[in-house]
């Protein structure tokens, strides 16, 4: 049995979906806490054994240990915007700490959500054997600190998960990210943005030596997301800190480009002003070293982000019913 955290998030459901079609498992159980009034519906293509409230995963546990095979933490607070670093210290450090802490000593295996974010602006490189980073905000500093404990903990000669492996998502867009608002992708705003306007607003670049739509990042489909997570649970002699992202920087423009034409509009471009909450916390650019990830033995492909964009636009954002 397979524990999901955030199991009604994002990428916790699209494992969840990858486990489902491509694997046959339905013993999983989804833990989550649904703010949104229409996250539930991230639940409703899935098959699973169990759904819990986060607060009730330790009970459960204690109960039913014997029984899980794999914990699967997906679970955070996510928002980049957030303030609130003492509950950011509660749900993705804290939090996390309690589930390594009963998978080492239940010997089972622990997967976990980094973030990208921990690479800040990037001036330290994005190669995920760094262990020294300046995340540029709170968010990315608390998956860091996560980061930095668990490689002292192993350091240590502590007890450990005899499986654990941290995933620095890069910029994962793709089905079943509606409930995000201001934080789903820049794929998303865009599709609803030219669905609703005819056009997209990017924002303007504030660095003289970067175009206006020039900024860079890597955009990793959640289906590749999930097939790579997918992968290590099937291989758990493979354990450590892998980047997960395409290992190929793509422009916001090619990106908002791609949703357009697979939308079959013409490309439309509305240049506004970066929100002051965000300047000095903005990555200008993203590319994972994904050599780790193909050392450990994932060799499958990534979607290109113009393959990726259509399979996500036409197959979910313009079908009646977009939940994968």
């Amino acid at each position: 049995m397979i524990v999901i955290t955030g199991g009604a998030g994002m990428i916790g459901s699209m494992i969840a979906w990858h486990l489902n079609t491509r694997e046959g498992r339905d013993d999983l159980v989804m833990v989550d806490r649904c703010k949104h009034p229409e996250q539930w519906q991230n639940l409703c293509h899935r098959r699973y054994a169990d759904y819990l409230d986060k607060d009730e995963l330790p009970e459960w546990l204690a109960r039913n240990g014997g029984k899980v095979t794999a914990v699967v933490h997906m679970g955070a607070i996510s928002a980049t915007t957030e303030r609130d670093f003492n509950l950011l210290v509660q749900n993705n450090f804290r939090y996390s700490q309690q589930l390594w802490n009963w998978c080492a000593h239940n010997k089972v295996p622990l997967l976990y959500a980094s973030s990208a974010a921990t690479y800040g602006s990037g001036e330290r490189g994005y190669d995920d054997t760094t262990e020294e980073l300046r995340p540029l905000n709170g968010y990315g500093y608390s998956k860091h600190l996560f980061d930095q404990w668990v490689l002292r903990q192993v350091k240590s000669g502590a007890p450990t998960p005899p499986q654990w492996c941290g995933f620095k998502f890069f910029n994962v867009y793709g089905p079943n990210e509606y409930h995000k608002e201001r934080m789903a992708s820049v794929a998303f705003h865009t599709y609803n943005q030219v669905r609703d306007t005819g056009t997209m607003r990017l924002f303007r670049s504030d660095r003289p030596e970067v175009e206006d739509g020039m900024q860079l990042r890597d955009f990793v489909y959640v289906k590749d997301a999930a097939a790579v997570v997918a992968f290590f649970l099937k291989n758990p002699a493979q354990s450590g800190i892998f980047n997960v992202g395409t290992g190929a920087a793509r422009a916001f423009r090619d990106l908002a480009d791609a949703v357009m034409t697979s939308m079959g509009r013409e490309p439309s471009i509305t240049w506004i002003d970066m929100p002051d909450d965000l300047k000095g916390k903005y990555q200008y650019y993203t590319q994972a070293n994904v050599a780790r990830l193909r050392a450990a033995g994932y060799a499958e492909s990534f979607h290109t982000l113009e393959d990726g964009v259509r399979d996500y636009v036409q197959n979910y954002l313009m079908q009646t019913d977009a939940y994968c």
